[in-house]
C-alpha cells in the first residue's frame, strides 16, 4: 500500500512539475510578444519628437552629430545659416523638408535593445565612434528641447533615444544629412561651355594670355587674341580645359574670404558672348584650394551678375585639386610665347 501511495505522489509530482515548465514556457513566449522586436508597443504611432510642431517655430539651432562630422545650423536675422561655415546660408528647401520630416516622423515597431547591434540600423552613437546621427533642437534660450538618434538601413528609418538602448523602426521621410555640403547652395555660377567667348588668364609667375574663340565654333577651337595672337599655341585640349573650366565649377565648401591666409596666386577671368564677365582668383591654402568669384554685367538687365554676386559676395570656395590645375595653369603649358622683338 505505501509503494503505490509513494508512486501516486511521484506521479502528481511529475504533474505538477509538468505544469509549471508548461507555465514558465508560456510566459517566456508571452514575453518575447509583449517586449521583442516587431511587437506593439506604448509608444506605437506616436510622434519621435513630441510636440515639435510648435517647437520648430522657436528652434534657434539644431545640430547633427556624426562619428566623423559635426555641423550646426542657425537661425540668424538673414535666415538660416551653417555655423561651421561663417554663417553661410542653407537652402530653405532642405530646412522646409527636415522640419515637416521631424514633426510628423512616429514611432513603428519595436527593435533591437542590444547595443552591440544598433550599427546594424545605422544607430550607433555617433560620440562614441558609431553610424548613427545625433539629431538636437535647441530653444530661443539656448535650451535642448528635443534629442534623437537616426539611423538609416536601406529604405527605412530607426531611432532611439540617446542614452536609451531600445531601438523603434519610423514610420516617415527625411532626406539623408549625412554630409553638411547637401545644406549648402553651392550653385554660383549656371553657364554652358558654348557661352563662353574667351578667357583672360594670369599665372603664378604674373605671366598673362588671352584666348578666343568665334561664335558658333568647336568648343576646342580657342586660340590666342590680341595682344597675344603671335604666341603659337602649344596645346588644343589645354586651351579649352582652362577656357570653358568656369562652366565645370563645383564648390565642395566655403568659408568667409576674409579667413583667407594667403594672398591669390592666378586670376581667371571668363567672358560670354553676351556680356557676361566672372573674375575669379584663386588661393593655394593649407587646408586646400579656395577660390573668390565677382561677376559684372553690362546694362540694365544685368540681372544674372547680381544673382551671383548675392551668393559669392564676401565667401571663398574650396574646389578639387583637379579644378584647381585648370583654372591655374602655366602659360607655358598652353602657348610658347612669340619671341620679343629685336632692338635696332
Amino acid at each position: 500500500m505505501s509503494m503505490v501511495h509513494h508512486q501516486s505522489r511521484r506521479k502528481s509530482a511529475l504533474t505538477l512539475l509538468a505544469i509549471a515548465v508548461g507555465l514558465w514556457v508560456l510566459l517566456g513566449l508571452m514575453g518575447l510578444a509583449t517586449n521583442g522586436p516587431g511587437a506593439s508597443h506604448s509608444r506605437m504611432g506616436s510622434a519621435v519628437l513630441e510636440d515639435f510642431g510648435a517647437a520648430r517655430v522657436d528652434a534657434s539651432r539644431i545640430r547633427f552629430t556624426l562619428a566623423d562630422e559635426s555641423y550646426t545650423l542657425e537661425r540668424s536675422s538673414r535666415g538660416w545659416v551653417m555655423a561651421e561655415t561663417g554663417g553661410y546660408p542653407v537652402r530653405l528647401d532642405r530646412i522646409a523638408d527636415l522640419a515637416s520630416g521631424l514633426e510628423t516622423l512616429s514611432y513603428d515597431e519595436r527593435r533591437t535593445d542590444d547595443p552591440y547591434k544598433h550599427d546594424r540600423l545605422g544607430l550607433g552613437d555617433p560620440t562614441e565612434g558609431g553610424n548613427g546621427v545625433l539629431v538636437e533642437v535647441f530653444g530661443p534660450n539656448n535650451d535642448l528641447s528635443h534629442a534623437v538618434i537616426i539611423g538609416r538601413k536601406n529604405e527605412d528609418l530607426y531611432v532611439r533615444d540617446p542614452g536609451n538602448t531600445q531601438s523603434y523602426r519610423a514610420d516617415g521621410s527625411l532626406s539623408p544629412f549625412y554630409n553638411r555640403r547637401a545644406w549648402l547652395d553651392l550653385d554660383i555660377v549656371n553657364i554652358e561651355p558654348a557661352a563662353i567667348r574667351s578667357v583672360r588668364i594670369t599665372d603664378s609667375r604674373s605671366r598673362t594670355l588671352y584666348l578666343r574663340r568665334a561664335e558658333g565654333s568647336d568648343s576646342r577651337s580657342f586660340a590666342p587674341a590680341p595682344p597675344n595672337q603671335n604666341d603659337r599655341l602649344i596645346s588644343r585640349l589645354a586651351a579649352s580645359a582652362t577656357a570653358l573650366a568656369i562652366t565645370r565649377l563645383t564648390p565642395q565648401d566655403v568659408k568667409p574670404a576674409e579667413d583667407l591666409i594667403n594672398g591669390p596666386i592666378a586670376r581667371h577671368i571668363s567672358e560670354t558672348f553676351d556680356g557676361l564677365e566672372i573674375n575669379l582668383q584663386a588661393y593655394r591654402e593649407p587646408n586646400g584650394f579656395w577660390v573668390t568669384l565677382r561677376a559684372i554685367e553690362a546694362g540694365e538687365g544685368a540681372r544674372r551678375a547680381e544673382v551671383i554676386n548675392e551668393k559669392a559676395e564676401g565667401w571663398a570656395f574650396r574646389i578639387s585639386d583637379y579644378d584647381f590645375q585648370d583654372f591655374t595653369p602655366s602659360v607655358t603649358s598652353i602657348v610658347e610665347p612669340a619671341p620679343e622683338p629685336s632692338t635696332p
